[in-house]
């Protein structure tokens, strides 16, 4: 990442970007002008020759069809003083040629700008001219180098007595084209001053939109930044303005359940095609809003945020807080097992009591009976549990909450169709769930008028069947949907975790196992949640 840069200052450049850019495109600009102006001057030298053979030929053709001046070559010889020299040296100051030159068919010349030349032969091969054909050429002769046109000259009865040779001095073709340089390069000066200006503007906007920056430094960060979102255990995701996935890093794969090589694939895909439609898409999509909102994905309870770009796009960050949301369930459940260990140990105080009373008293069978009928109690729940649900989570999960329910006066019983055995493939799984689900049952139950919570564990083949009733007010049909999206709830959020989240595991849970989830009406009134889970038995 070095190495352009310390070539860069060895060779006297800027090390700023945009100082770079702004010569880079006056360079090219330049260029494309020298170019341009090259490219134009070439045919226009090639035009010119062109232009001044022409020019040539036509006074030749013109000297030529004179009569007289064919005549003066048959009827005279060659001398200073013939005709025909008075004919040419008239023409040649009339037209601004170089020379006019007559000659005869044995290629002696009758008219010749210098005088003394006049009788000798010519230069250059007439032949062509002397054959009856017209010519032009650029060629070099005795008054140097010239522009020149030769066409037959003719008698009256259109026999050829020779040829008219006529020449443009080849300087003042030059001229012309020296003369039009001046112009082309204004016009050239002109279009490079545009293309500079052009250049000024387009590098100061670079200039904002890098700030600043050089070339090694804009490379550094960009490699910095592909590290840093690889490397950092907190999942990113850009967003472009219309909702296309910029970037996923390592960490958001991962917890969004996405493909190894998505942080590749997903690029340039909307995000509905990659996560589906949901709440998960909703947060990271801006339509729903807030800070720290919680969305269930998969297996996994992720919190998410939602910036927004200059350029209209989004980054979001997710973080993983599906253990934090089991511990924070563990807690929840831990203190409901303490608090309902504190009132049985208030309830055995005061048995205690009783008992020392009925010692003291001597009523000693009497005090018998009573530690009998109190033993009984409690066992009589645990044998309960334990001869119909055989999976030891899920008894002591079952036997715990019955001490909570008995705590908050909520009868909590098993169904008599109750028998699971223990060959869960995933205990941990349904224990999630019927804790989720007794939970809000026990919620829903306290305070009604017979409260009463019943739950069914039952096996049919390798299908397990999951269902728990309550005597609370039950769910609204048009609202049965609704409760297993995450964050709903009708419950004040607790100070340690969110609500609304409960449901939408119980859900998910189901759905990964092939299984569902479904909220219905007891046969008593209340709300009656069933899962059923294919597969989940060995």
């Amino acid at each position: 990442m070095r190495f352009p840069l310390m070539s860069a200052r060895r060779l006297g450049l800027p090390r700023r970007a945009v100082s770079q850019i702004l010569l880079t495109q006056l360079a090219i600009a330049a260029g494309v002008a020298v170019l341009a102006t090259g490219l134009f001057l070439a045919p226009l030298s090639a035009q010119l020759d062109d232009q001044a053979m022409r020019r040539a030929l036509a006074i030749a053709q013109s000297a030529a069809a004179d009569p007289a001046l064919a005549a003066g070559v048959l009827s005279s010889g060659p001398s200073a003083d013939s005709p025909v020299q008075s004919s040419a040296e008239r023409i040649r100051r009339a037209t601004g040629a170089e020379y006019v030159v007559v000659l005869d068919l044995n290629g002696i010349r009758r008219s010749h700008p210098s005088a003394d030349r006049i009788g000798l032969p010519v230069s250059t091969d007439p032949s062509d001219a002397l054959a009856g054909r017209e010519v032009m050429e650029i060629d070099e002769g005795t008054l140097g180098r010239s522009a020149r046109g030769k066409v037959p000259l003719l008698a009256a009865d259109g026999e050829i007595v020779g040829a008219v040779s006529v020449g443009i001095a080849y300087d003042s073709v030059r001229d012309r084209l020296l003369g039009a340089i001046p112009g082309l390069l204004a016009y050239a000066g002109g279009a490079l001053a545009a293309g500079a200006l052009a250049a000024y503007l387009l590098s100061r906007r670079i200039q904002r939109q890098t700030r600043d920056l050089a070339f090694s430094d804009i490379a550094g960060l960009l490699a910095e930044r592909e590290a840093m979102l690889h490397s950092i255990r907190e999942g990113v995701i850009a967003l472009a303005p219309d909702g296309r996935v910029r970037l996923v890093n390592d960490e958001a794969a991962r917890l969004l359940g996405l493909a190894p090589d998505a942080t590749d694939g997903c690029a340039g895909r909307p995000l509905e095609d990659v996560l589906g439609a949901g709440r998960t898409a909703d947060v990271l999509s801006g339509r729903v809003t807030g800070r720290d909102l919680l969305t269930v994905q998969g297996p996994r309870v992720l919190v998410a945020n939602r910036m927004p770009t200059e350029d209209g796009g989004a980054v979001a960050t997710l973080r993983d807080r599906t253990e934090l949301e089991h511990l924070a369930r563990e807690l929840d459940s831990t203190r409901g097992l303490i608090d309902a260990l504190r009132a049985q140990d208030h309830e055995h105080a005061n048995r205690l009591h009783t008992l020392l009373g009925l010692l003291e008293l001597g009523l000693h069978e009497e005090a018998v009976e009573f530690v009998t009928e109190v033993a009984c109690v409690h066992r009589t729940t645990a044998e309960q549990v334990t001869e119909k649900v055989h999976d030891p989570l899920l008894a002591a999960l079952l036997v715990g909450k019955a001490a909570v329910a008995a705590e908050r006066g909520v009868p909590l019983r098993l169904a008599g169709s109750t028998l699971l055995p223990d060959r869960l493939v995933d205990p941990g799984g349904l224990v999630t769930i019927l804790g989720n689900l007794v939970d809000n049952a026990l919620d829903a139950a306290a305070g009604s008028v017979a409260p009463l919570v019943e739950v069914e564990l039952r096996a049919e083949g390798r299908t397990a069947v999951l269902r728990v009733c309550d005597s609370g007010p039950g769910v609204p049909a048009a609202r049965r949907e609704e409760i297993f999206t995450e964050g709903w709830s009708t419950k004040q959020p607790k100070a340690h975790r969110e609500r609304g989240l409960g449901l939408a595991l119980v859900r998910r849970l189901a759905e990964r196992q092939g299984g569902s989830a479904r909220a219905g009406e007891a046969a008593d009134g209340g709300a009656e949640f069933s899962v059923v889970l294919p597969e989940a038995l060995r």
